[in-house]
C-alpha cells in the first residue's frame, strides 16, 4: 500500500472565511466546492509529511499546520495587508528556516516558513 495524498480537514460553518485566508492570504486555488466543503490546493508538487511534536521549536506551541512558501517576506506583507496578526516571529531558527505564526479564522495555529 502507498499513501497517495493526505488532506487536512478543518471544521467550520463559515467557508467564506476559509476562502479569505487560504485563498487570498496563501494564494491557494479552490480545487473542489460542494457548498458544504471547500478544498484548497495548488498544482505544485509537494513533499508529503506528517509531524508529531512535543513543542513547536524555540519554546513555541505546536502549530496545527506548517505551510512552506517561496517568499516569506511577501507572505508577511500579505498578512499585514489583510490584518492577520502575527503571533510569533518572523524568526530565523537554528534548524534552517525563517518563519512566523498566524492563526486562521478558525483558531488553527499556522506556521508559515521558508527554508534558507
Amino acid at each position: 500500500m502507498k499513501v497517495r495524498r493526505i488532506v487536512t480537514n478543518i471544521d467550520s460553518k463559515d467557508l467564506e472565511k476559509a476562502e479569505a485566508f487560504y485563498g487570498k492570504f496563501l494564494g491557494l486555488d479552490i480545487l473542489m466546492d460542494h457548498g458544504w466543503i471547500k478544498t484548497f490546493g495548488s498544482s505544485e508538487k509537494m513533499t508529503l509529511q506528517v509531524s508529531v511534536a512535543s513543542e513547536g521549536g524555540s519554546g513555541t506551541a505546536v502549530p496545527d499546520l506548517s505551510i512552506e512558501v517561496d517568499d516569506l517576506s511577501a507572505a508577511l506583507r500579505k498578512a499585514k495587508e489583510l490584518g492577520i496578526p502575527v503571533e510569533y516571529g518572523p524568526e530565523s531558527e537554528p534548524w534552517g528556516v525563517r518563519r512566523f505564526y498566524v492563526r486562521d479564522p478558525f483558531g488553527k495555529l499556522i506556521n508559515v516558513l521558508q527554508h534558507h
